[in-house]
């Protein structure tokens, strides 16, 4: 599990994140929520050793994270940037197979495991048809469900995924959250998601932190805090919530 204990993050001396206390276990999917610029990304990447802690200290099983090597951490963590680097003249199944690097390392030999676990995240993802193709002739979405089947491949036993949803349609926003979610359920996979769609997170996520302006504003399950006056305070716009039609979870609109 992660434990955050009280970690902050500057720039020249400017508090961007201010301390943070919060624990993450696996079997959940954990959403982060906010406006622009309230500390989402700069949580998920302090988590994923992509920048160190000012102060306090976040410690993964039991360990902080300055005593794990790369590649140890990345056979737990898996870790999907919010801009994605170049795939220059890589096919998506050659791109997914890069999942496989943290246990055998770039000249290492794939074995009819590794070869396995790639074809079977392909499959997950449903991007049979991308395998062949160079991934920079792909669209937007197609790349990053490729790029999820990357992080698939790899075996972690958590996902940090930075707004993965920025560049799907709608259809293939549900469709990555469902299986993010299947996933979470089936593998006892640990999740943090950065969303933008708070009936998404309300409607996938076990539990949702809010921040605002660096600060941890609320956390709680999505029934507790989908709430007219929680939501207002986290957006800085009025907001209804309603039951879904389904029944099942609470959306809410902007008034």
């Amino acid at each position: 599990m992660f434990e955050i204990k009280d970690a902050t993050f500057e720039v020249n001396g400017k508090p961007i994140l201010n301390p943070i206390e919060h624990t993450f276990h696996e079997g959940k999917v954990y959403g982060l929520i906010g406006h622009n610029g309230s500390g989402k990304s700069t949580l998920i990447k302090l988590m994923a050793q992509q920048q160190p802690v000012a102060r306090g200290a976040i410690h993964f099983d039991q360990r902080p994270l300055s005593d794990w090597g790369h590649r140890e951490f990345a056979r737990q963590v898996a870790y999907l940037p919010q801009h994605l680097p170049s795939a220059e003249s890589l096919t998506g199944r050659e791109l997914v197979g890069f999942g496989r690097y943290p246990w055998h390392g770039l000249l290492g030999r794939h074995t009819q495991a590794d070869e396995e676990a790639v074809e079977r995240a392909i499959a997950l993802t449903h991007t049979e048809a991308f395998a062949d193709r160079l991934v920079d002739t792909l669209s937007g979405g197609e790349r990053q469900r490729v790029w999820l089947a990357m992080l698939l491949a790899q075996g972690s036993r958590f996902l940090l995924l930075d707004e993965p949803l920025a560049a799907l349609d709608i259809a293939h926003q549900i469709e990555v959250l469902a299986l993010i979610r299947k996933l979470c359920d089936e593998l006892d996979l640990g999740v943090v998601i950065v969303l933008h769609d708070i009936n998404m997170a309300s409607r996938y996520c076990d539990e949702l932190m809010a921040l605002h302006s660096g600060r941890l504003l609320a956390h709680g399950s999505p029934h507790e805090l989908m709430r007219d006056s929680t939501l207002e305070a986290i957006y800085g716009l009025p907001m209804q919530v309603i039951r879904h039609p389904n029944g099942e979870h609470n959306i809410a609109v902007a008034q």
